[in-house]
């Protein structure tokens, strides 16, 4: 019988711990599908959605911060972006790039006005994060890479933009 319990429980704590609110996101109101060449104002900094240029930002790393606007697109069809501060040491940025690694669905880049060392965002969602070893950072992945409110999860995140601000 305790054999039983025992085996049983880790699968139990893990039920538990997995698809549970993360504590600090931040959630909006954005619509999707509204297409918009040009620059775009808007209201969160990295954006967390909104209107959008018509080519999405192909998926991937970038060592060059991104147009917002493009960038908008890839969260629509479902990605997450990390983005980091401008300065942020070395080894956290390759700690970044190995989080990221083998997510079709991911977008690393710095930005060029953020303040604090990494935020994540996905469509109607962004959590900010003061150390890139939070554990959050690998649950908001899971729960918003191809979920969340993301209108068009599935759509493409390669084969359109790929250039850099």
């Amino acid at each position: 019988m305790r054999r039983l319990i025992l085996l049983t429980l880790p699968v139990l704590l893990a039920a538990c711990t997995q698809g549970g609110d993360l504590q600090g996101v931040k959630t909006f109101q954005n619509e999707g599908g509204a297409h918009q060449p040009g620059r775009i104002a808007y209201e969160q900094t990295p954006p967390a959605g909104g209107a959008h240029n018509p080519s999405w930002q192909n998926c991937g790393v970038y060592d060059r911060p991104l147009y917002d606007e493009y960038a908008v697109h890839s969260l629509e069809h479902g990605a997450v972006w990390l983005t980091y501060k401008q300065g942020l040491p070395t080894s956290e940025v390759l700690q970044l790039k190995e989080v990221v690694a083998g997510r079709p669905y991911t977008l690393l880049s710095p930005h060029e006005t953020q303040t604090a060392p990494l935020i994540l965002t996905a469509w109607n969602a962004q959590l900010e994060v003061q150390d890139v070893n939070d554990a959050r950072v690998k649950t908001f992945l899971q729960k918003y890479e191809q979920g969340g409110e993301a209108p068009e999860i599935g759509a493409s995140c390669s084969g359109a933009y790929n250039g850099t601000v």
